[in-house]
């Protein structure tokens, strides 16, 4: 016997459905459905639930389902939009004492605070159900969601929740910023844009002459890391460093680097200057004073690290849903703790470079930017300019416009597992 019950959302819900929920049940285990969704369970897949529960002593047991393989819940799976599925298997007796544990009423965040509460969760690695999909939309359309305007109440909730579990296992930050070095040195300029590039032949030219057009106090260049393009890529980037000395154009030895690797090519190159600044291959700068303010904002603000505001735009800059991506979920006071909720910081982003060469970033092509984030903001402070400095192109050539559920499990469970490793770093640290 078990009993079924169904939500408008797995993700969004407030205290008082929950509680209504719990006051109704009377079996052992209740199952947890998207109201709106045909969720259709095999002959034994309840029974198969209950069994690894039963097994594990796990407080909620969520599965694979048809067409769609999810991924392991860890410790650093704490971003507000886990996916769990359209189903999920909730011991009674535990949802009951993480709803008794709740000081105030939550309107929206009820889900995420109860299931942070329990103590294991367990996935079920075989398809169990199937369902019919509640959003069809491609990856490159979803992605923003977390930082629509129209979702600003959710968030404040989702993040004292978050803030609230970091400080209950021992992973919150409070204490002072350390103050960055600003080492003056041996930099042939002050400041480097850093474009890593593959075959991006349509857009890099564009990409290029927005970061070359750049007025400033200050001495500067472009850093192309050309990760062997065969498009015709490099022959364009030959033609403008002949006619602008300013810009470098590198080409690694090795073959085998992400977007983090041909970064670091540039940073640790002898012609980086004393601040990193990125430019994606397919992106603007919106103005020609970007640069400088980013750099000020370094001075100002005494920080590792720089994140702006960009707006998002179709491939000939016309804006485009959701618009302005500000990221105000971020506070000097919380943004370090909030951070391991989201799955993204902002753009564009500027590094200390003596930082990056201390922690240099990781050698992939996804993320690369988040683990160095998550790093520099356990100690130092990051730096945050409201204006929009950035055109962000939405375009089908977009590396994450429509990518499959097996590449979006890749990545989210590569964010989880920097998550969990920053929290056990984070823990540590407060340990010592």
């Amino acid at each position: 016997m078990i009993d079924f019950f169904y939500l408008p959302s797995l993700r969004v819900a407030s205290s008082a459905q929950l509680e209504e929920i719990a006051a109704k049940a009377s079996s052992k285990y209740i199952i947890l459905a998207l109201d709106g969704v045909d969720v259709e369970f095999g002959p034994t897949a309840l029974s198969r639930m209950m069994e690894v529960a039963d097994d594990t002593m796990a407080d909620m047991v969520y599965s694979d389902y048809a067409g769609h393989p999810l991924i392991d819940c860890q410790k650093g799976s704490i971003r507000d939009d886990f996916d769990f599925g359209q189903a999920v298997l909730i011991r009674l007796d535990s949802m009951r004492k993480a709803l008794s544990e709740l000081s105030t009423p939550l309107e929206f965040a009820a889900f995420y605070d109860m299931r942070l509460r329990f103590e294991k969760i367990v996935r079920v690695c075989e398809s169990l159900y199937s369902a019919r999909e509640k959003d069809t939309r491609k990856s490159g359309e979803k992605q923003f969601d977390y930082v629509d305007p129209r979702n600003r109440a959710v968030q404040v909730e989702m993040e004292k929740v978050c803030t609230e579990h970091l400080g209950r296992i021992g992973a919150l930050l409070d204490k002072p910023f350390k103050k960055p070095c600003f080492p003056h040195g041996d930099f042939p300029v002050t400041a480097s844009v850093v474009i890593p590039v593959l075959n991006r032949a349509s857009t890099v030219a564009d990409a290029v002459h927005s970061a070359l057009a750049q007025k400033t106090t200050f001495g500067f260049n472009v850093i192309v890391v050309d990760n062997h393009s065969t498009d015709g890529t490099s022959e364009i980037l030959e033609k403008i460093a002949a006619e602008d000395n300013r810009l470098i154009h590198l080409i690694p030895s090795r073959t085998d680097l992400g977007i983090g690797g041909c970064w670091n090519e540039a940073v640790f190159s002898p012609f980086c200057g004393m601040y990193a600044a990125q430019l994606d291959s397919d992106d603007m700068y919106n103005g020609e004073d970007t640069l400088e303010k980013i750099v000020a904002a370094f001075r100002e603000q005494q920080c590792a690290m720089v994140i702006g505001t960009y707006q998002m735009t179709d491939f000939n800059l016309n804006p485009i849903p959701p618009g302005i991506i500000d990221h105000k979920e971020w506070t000097d006071s919380n943004g370090r703790n909030n951070a391991l909720r989201v799955n993204g910081l902002g753009a564009p982003r500027a590094f200390l470079t003596s930082m990056v060469r201390e922690y240099p970033l990781p050698n992939t092509s996804y993320g690369e930017d988040y683990a160095m984030g998550l790093r520099v903001c356990r100690e130092y402070r990051i730096g945050r300019i409201w204006d929009v400095l950035y055109c962000c192109r939405r375009w089908d050539g977009n590396s994450d416009a429509a990518l499959s559920v097996e590449k979006v499990n890749k990545n989210n469970f590569y964010k989880d597992s920097l998550r969990t490793w920053e929290i056990e770093a984070r823990i540590a640290l407060n340990k010592a």
